[in-house]
């Protein structure tokens, strides 16, 4: 990876969380907060890939270590869906 890529992948991260930010901060739309706040998740998880843009690293480790941050979010999202789905489940019952 290039030193101009390597910024690329920086800047592009650190615009995504700064754009995250303007939308939860907004006080127009309800709708843009919802997709900041989801910005802010993917942004922070994102943020993991920073320490990876060295220039002269492979472009593939940056991808390596995205799939797996994406992995990360998967299992979390399930978990968080799973456990909203078993509690419906137990108010249903009583």
């Amino acid at each position: 990876m290039s030193r101009r890529q390597a910024r690329g992948i920086e800047c592009s991260i650190i615009g995504l969380c700064l754009v995250a930010l303007v939308l939860v901060f907004q006080p127009f739309s309800l709708l843009l907060y919802g997709v900041g706040a989801g910005l802010v998740v993917v942004g922070g998880l994102a943020f993991n890939l920073v320490p990876q843009c060295i220039p002269g690293r492979p472009l593939g480790a940056v991808i390596k270590v995205g799939l797996i941050v994406l992995g990360v979010l998967a299992v979390a999202l399930a978990l968080a869906v799973g456990s909203a789905y078993l509690y419906v489940l137990y108010l249903q019952s009583r």
